[in-house]
């Protein structure tokens, strides 16, 4: 009566603890994610800095102004023989002089290299925006990895905490008869002996369990500080056909997407050194102020003068030792290397969307028949445990029974998840991760 007891207070202690516990469901662990992770941030701080680059300021279209200003002290000793014969001597002559000027330098025409510059940074712009989205793809794959891992981690729990409930009332029952001679000491035995493996492995599934919600908070960006639990069910999502996926993939997949950004990055590069053949065309101006006190040995005490000049250059590098055309051939080569590539990824994407499509079908029709196997457990588990009560079976063939319903229960949960994963795989290849609601 005693085990009875302890059994239902853990029961209820456990109730009233999970009750206690917050529930983290996959919406808001999307959003906390988002909002904390680590890789995130960094990616966006990323792209920040590439919007930054292509602001007017970073164009090279706005002129430079500079600012210059000086002052000179001089001390001289001077001796001066003039034409007609007579000399003149200064110690210690004082002057000095002033001055200051604003310079403006203005490019009015470059080759048009600036102009494919500030294309190529608006297309890195956009480069590092589809950056982002790649690693926020692989962080939300990440985040239910490790979710789907705590769910599959507490169902199992669950299971062994039945599984070990059962072994208890199978002692509570083996000592009754025991004690009124109607078995064994034999079968005492072999329920302890089962109690204890059930505990064992209730322990280490509990410690998984700890263990995945601390990966998972890492994740989320360490926020969490209280203990949480987690949805079990899944959604599953897909309601595409299959050719309708593929053709997605081909047009939506991220690293598709960016080579074929690279591609333009390199066109407008070309076009940028290209530039460099023709000449360069540039406005000048400057207003300047400057004041001079002289010694006593000058004809002119104090001049000051004041003025503005202004004027047109013309810059053409006629022929720079081949450094323009090493880099014209350079980029074009650069060009057919990003055209490869995007027809090797063509090529992959194929490859692995049939293999990733077929890994989801299978494991979704594993999960499919691991329920039906459920249901089969259950009814083996339910008749064996009714015969066991009036006799008819043994204490073997009931610890087989129970422990087949629970290997069916821990496959069940194991092909759930990874079913799941499977199809978070297929959407992220064809470019949809992204606009699933979970």
């Amino acid at each position: 009566m005693n085990i009875k007891y302890s059994v239902v207070l853990a029961i209820l202690f456990f109730t009233s603890l999970v009750k206690a516990q917050s529930v983290l469901t996959q919406e808001e662990a999307i959003k906390l994610t988002l909002e904390n992770n680590y890789d995130i941030k960094i990616a966006n701080n990323a792209v920040e800095v590439a919007e930054n680059n292509t602001s007017i300021l970073n164009s090279g279209y706005l002129p430079t102004l500079t600012g210059n200003a000086g002052a000179t002290y001089n001390l001289d000793n001077n001796e001066s023989e003039f034409s007609n014969g007579t000399n003149t001597v200064l110690n210690g002559a004082e002057s000095d002089r002033y001055n200051a000027s604003l310079s403006l330098n203005y490019t009015i025409f470059d080759g048009l290299g600036r102009q494919y510059n500030y294309k190529s940074l608006k297309e890195q712009y956009q480069l590092s925006e589809l950056q982002a989205r790649e690693t926020i793809e692989n962080t939300v794959i990440q985040l239910f990895s490790v979710y789907y891992n705590v769910s599959q981690s507490l169902e199992n729990v669950s299971a062994l905490e039945e599984t070990l409930k059962i072994s208890k009332d199978r002692l509570v029952r083996a000592e009754y008869q025991f004690e009124y001679g109607q078995n064994t000491k034999l079968g005492v035995l072999n329920a302890e002996v089962d109690i204890v493996n059930d505990s064992i492995n209730l322990i280490n599934s509990k410690q998984q369990l700890k263990s995945s919600k601390r990966d998972l908070n890492v994740v989320l960006g360490n926020v969490l500080e209280d203990d949480f639990t987690v949805e079990t069910e899944v959604d599953f999502a897909l309601q595409f056909i299959k050719d309708s996926l593929f053709d997605k993939a081909k047009t939506r997949n991220i690293a598709l997407l960016q080579t074929e950004k690279n591609i333009t990055i390199s066109q407008l590069a070309i076009k940028s050194n290209k530039s460099a053949y023709l000449p360069t065309v540039g406005l000048v101006g400057t207003y300047g102020w400057n004041k001079n006190n002289n010694n006593a040995a000058s004809f002119v005490a104090v001049s000051t003068n004041t003025g503005l000049s202004a004027g047109l250059n013309l810059s053409w590098n006629i022929f720079d030792g081949g450094s323009t055309i090493t880099r014209v051939r350079n980029a074009k080569i650069n060009l057919e290397t990003q055209q490869l590539q995007k027809d090797n990824i063509l090529i992959s994407i194929t490859r692995e969307f049939n293999n990733v499509w077929d890994d989801f079908t299978n494991k979704l029709e594993i999960y499919n028949l691991q329920e039906n196997n459920i249901v089969t457990a259950q009814n083996n588990f339910s008749r064996t445990q009714e015969k066991f009560k009036i006799g008819q079976v043994n204490s073997i063939e009931f610890r087989q029974a129970q422990l087949n319903l629970l290997n069916a229960e821990l496959s069940k949960n194991q092909a759930k998840f990874a079913a799941k994963l499977a199809e978070l795989s297929l959407l992220q290849l064809s470019g949809e991760l992204l606009n699933v609601q979970f």
